[in-house]
């Protein structure tokens, strides 16, 4: 015998679940990247396979995200320059992420539903897509060089 799961609200309607079981996705996301974020301060990435090794790095490829846990370490010791020597386009994303993941709290604790805008989503995910491509690229081509961790 199967159990159906309850229907979800519509979009754009309030939510009638408690207030806990709407926050605890946000909860528990923001809580296990805070948790992340506090290893990557105590446990310095700065060291040779102190987290393992990228495997595009060991290829000689520096990958959008190689330098990332770095710069993660380099902003939790206050070392703004360093982050974004570590990976550039991390650092300018942070601020985005943080923000969207914010609104995504905030609402779920007023109970508010957002309906999400496709072309909106379309486009920031294309942007981020050519963007993630092109710093790739530029860092491991002579001319961007100094874009490498």
């Amino acid at each position: 015998m199967t159990v159906a799961a309850p229907p979800s609200p519509p979009l754009g309607a309030a939510y009638d679940a408690s207030r806990w079981r709407r926050i605890r996705g946000p909860v528990c996301t923001i809580g296990g990247l805070g948790l992340a974020t506090l290893a990557l301060h105590l446990r310095d990435p700065h060291s040779s396979g102190s987290w393992g090794y990228c495997p595009s790095a060991l290829l000689g490829i520096y990958c959008p995200g190689c330098g990332g846990l770095r710069a993660v370490n380099d902003l939790t010791n206050g070392h703004l320059g360093a982050a974004l020597s570590s990976n550039l386009l991390f650092v300018l994303v942070l601020p985005v992420l943080v923000f969207l993941l914010g609104r995504w709290a905030l609402e779920r604790w007023t109970g508010r539903v957002r309906q999400p805008d496709p072309r909106r989503i379309r486009v920031f995910v294309v942007f981020l897509g050519v963007a993630a491509v092109v710093f790739t690229v530029l860092r491991n081509v002579p001319t961007g060089s100094w874009l490498a961790p």
